[in-house]
């Protein structure tokens, strides 16, 4: 309930601060579980993700954001579940996959962490280890612009990643997070 009427409001207000177009959002598939991997440039991803997807998207989220009581309830409200940074964590690992199991979308952001220059990183293994332990369908995206005021925000929902060129290859959850980030590099680059 929350997450819908906090989406609501997000809408409305990036609708006037920002020009978002949305490329292929009839990508994601309307039903079963879903990952949607984007790059990530600013604290505004996860709700411009969370507005432009078809789909109610669950988003990790550092644990730092979850110890203000107030903020940890408005996060678990929102759909947002959190994450030991830095080290493998078995609580959110559990509760992402619980989620695909349940025919739900995640929301993830291989990077960890903001790109200060815009320029995509290497991708943390998490990524890969979601899309090998599940049967979700994985969506790249590719968040491109600026978030200045009345600036245009391209948001690019690419193709499901077919893995299996991999598949015979047996790879390691780094090697199938590296697919899914050129994925998301081949859709920055082709629009830009």
């Amino acid at each position: 309930m929350l997450y819908h009427i906090a989406r609501t409001l997000v809408k409305i207000v990036f609708k006037f601060i920002f020009k978002i177009e949305i490329i292929g959002r009839e990508n994601i598939p309307k039903k079963g579980p879903v990952i949607i991997c984007s790059n990530h440039i600013s604290n505004f991803d996860p709700p411009v993700v969370g507005i432009t997807s078809p789909r109610t998207v669950h988003f990790m989220a550092k644990e730092e954001l979850f110890q203000k009581k107030w903020l940890g309830k408005l996060l678990i409200g929102i759909n947002a579940f959190p994450v030991k940074r830095g080290m493998r964590d078995r609580n959110a690992l559990r509760t992402g996959l619980k989620l695909l199991s349940d025919g739900h979308t995640i929301g993830l952001f291989p990077e960890g962490t903001r790109s200060k220059n815009g320029e995509v990183k290497k991708g943390l293994a998490g990524a890969g280890f979601f899309a090998m332990r599940s049967d979700a369908t994985v969506i790249p995206c590719a968040i491109i612009g600026s978030y200045k005021k009345f600036s245009k925000l391209k948001v690019v929902y690419g193709s499901p990643i077919n893995f299996n060129s991999l598949e015979k290859e047996k790879p390691s959850a780094q090697e199938v997070t590296d697919e899914i980030m050129e994925n998301i590099k081949s859709l920055l680059d082709e629009h830009r």
